[in-house]
């Protein structure tokens, strides 16, 4: 089989799972859920046969479908784009299994509507991480915004819908406003919009220029969260919690700062970048997203919300790793892409089991938990302690690439902010673990005469799994470096 053909496939199985809940609808459930999640394994199956036979080779493009000369939908593979469709269609399994235990666990609605946008989201990203130019790139980045938009939408409240309104109009409008006008710009300085190592703008831009054209794009690519345009992801966390696993750990977010490290590294050029020193000022908010969102987050009794805004600072990470403009900088954000997906999809995962068995959303609440939910709060603390980079857990090995990038530019402020930054995750993520784990004889006998226990198995296994992933990558990280290296070959 050709890897043409696994890329189609891989995408069409998604494809697949949606047109089989629609027709199965609210009937014969069983039989819906495991088709979609038979797809799931075949996707992820098929990306796994393109990384067998392929490694981190880059192919040439071919084409789906030419709407002008030029201006074609087409994709390709390259290191970076394959390791982000192994990470989508691969949690794309675990977060079925997982959504099938909490929206029956949890007695919510119109699960065939939710699994059929839920495969499209997945669809839509495989396609974001194939794609082999901006044009396809953009338009699929818009896909998945409107396929996840009747999620975050889903519970039907008033709440909802106006989560919902400000995720669209935040989504959209920067991507019509900012990231289009960023695409035509490129395509008209470069007269192409093919992603070629080192970039296409060396020489076709005045260096002047650079800057605000890198602008256009990283406020316009709306899902890196980067502030002030960070908005729509806590008003999203309104959606049920696999929704919130999806957007911050599957696809939405993921595909934000995918988008960016693809945009420096494809259409800029880290050494363009580096030589211009257009990318400074985006290395400076990045930070300030990084400390101001931890803050923000410290503030919030509301677990969801403080994950949320957890998730704003480390995407922000990513961010900074581009805008350092150096390979190390630039390695290390495609490591955190990885790293950061399994510890906030576990730390999710268990905030939504924690609903399941208690209803109960806020932190303060949360006495005690521990004792009654000892493997849900177990899941937890490894997700959050790779969140906060604590070896041996994934997450400590992006977070030192990332410092090394910066000290190898000089950076030292930089490395400040991500020491400091650690900090204060340790501050808002342990916190609720402590929590869990404080009891007062009157939580004691709460806990006795409400009888809570574990959320049903299907809540519980999948972040276990995702938690042991986070272990897992802590050892293989430097293969996950060497793999992705390709992407940033001949810059500084």
């Amino acid at each position: 089989m050709s890897l043409n053909t696994l890329i189609l496939l891989s995408m069409a199985f998604p494809l697949l799972a949606c047109v089989s809940n629609l027709i199965h609808g609210e009937n014969r459930p069983n039989l819906r859920d495991g088709i979609t999640f038979l797809c799931a394994v075949a996707s992820f199956s098929c990306v796994v046969a393109i990384l067998v036979i392929n490694g981190n080779a880059s192919t040439q493009p071919f084409t789906l479908w030419e709407v002008l000369p030029g201006l074609s939908l087409a994709f390709n593979l390259e290191p970076l784009g394959l390791l982000f469709a192994l990470i989508a269609s691969g949690l794309w399994c675990v977060t079925h299994l997982y959504a099938v235990g909490y929206m029956r666990g949890n007695n919510e609605k119109n699960h065939a509507r939710f699994y059929a946008a839920f495969s499209f989201s997945i669809a839509s990203t495989l396609a974001i991480a194939y794609s082999s130019n901006l044009f396809s790139l953009f338009v699929f980045y818009e896909v998945l915004t409107i396929a996840t938009y009747s999620l975050v939408a889903h519970k039907g409240t008033e709440e909802a819908k106006q989560g919902a309104r400000t995720y669209l109009g935040i989504l959209m409008g920067a991507s019509i406003a900012l990231l289009l006008v960023a695409v035509v710009w490129t395509w008209v300085l470069a007269g192409t919009m093919d992603f070629v190592p080192g970039g296409i703008l060396a020489g076709k831009v005045d260096p002047t220029l650079t800057a605000i054209l890198l602008a256009l794009f990283a406020f316009g690519i709306g899902k890196a969260a980067l502030m002030p345009f960070h908005r729509w992801l806590p008003a999203a966390m309104v959606a049920p919690t696999p929704v919130s696993a999806l957007l911050h750990a599957v696809a939405v977010v993921k595909a934000g700062v995918f988008s960016i490290l693809k945009v420096g590294v494809y259409i800029f050029g880290v050494d363009f970048l580096s030589t211009t020193g257009a990318s400074q000022w985006l290395m400076w908010l990045a930070a300030f997203s990084i400390l101001a969102a931890s803050i923000v987050a410290m503030t919030k009794d509301n677990l969801k919300a403080r994950l949320a805004y957890s998730t704003v600072s480390q995407l922000s990470y990513i961010t900074l790793g581009m805008a350092l403009a150096t390979s190390m900088g630039v390695v290390g954000g495609g490591l955190h892409i990885a790293m950061h997906a399994f510890g906030k999809i576990t730390l999710f995962m268990c905030a939504g089991a924690i609903y399941v068995a208690t209803h109960k959303t806020n932190i303060s609440q949360m006495n005690g938990l521990a004792k009654a939910m000892p493997v849900t709060y177990g899941a937890f603390l490894i997700g959050a302690l790779s969140i906060i980079g604590l070896p041996p857990l994934g997450g400590s090995w992006s977070k030192w690439q990332l410092m090394v990038g910066a000290a190898d530019t000089g950076q030292i402020i930089m490395i400040g902010v991500l020491m400091l930054s650690s900090l204060l995750n340790i501050v808002y993520l342990l916190g609720p673990i402590a929590k869990g784990f404080y009891m007062s004889d009157k939580d004691n006998d709460a806990l006795a005469a409400n009888g809570i226990s574990e959320a049903p198995f299907w809540c519980v296994a999948p972040p276990v799994l995702t938690a042991l992933g986070c272990i897992f990558l802590f050892f293989y990280a430097g293969d996950i470096i060497t793999f992705i290296e390709p992407i940033a070959g001949g810059s500084n």
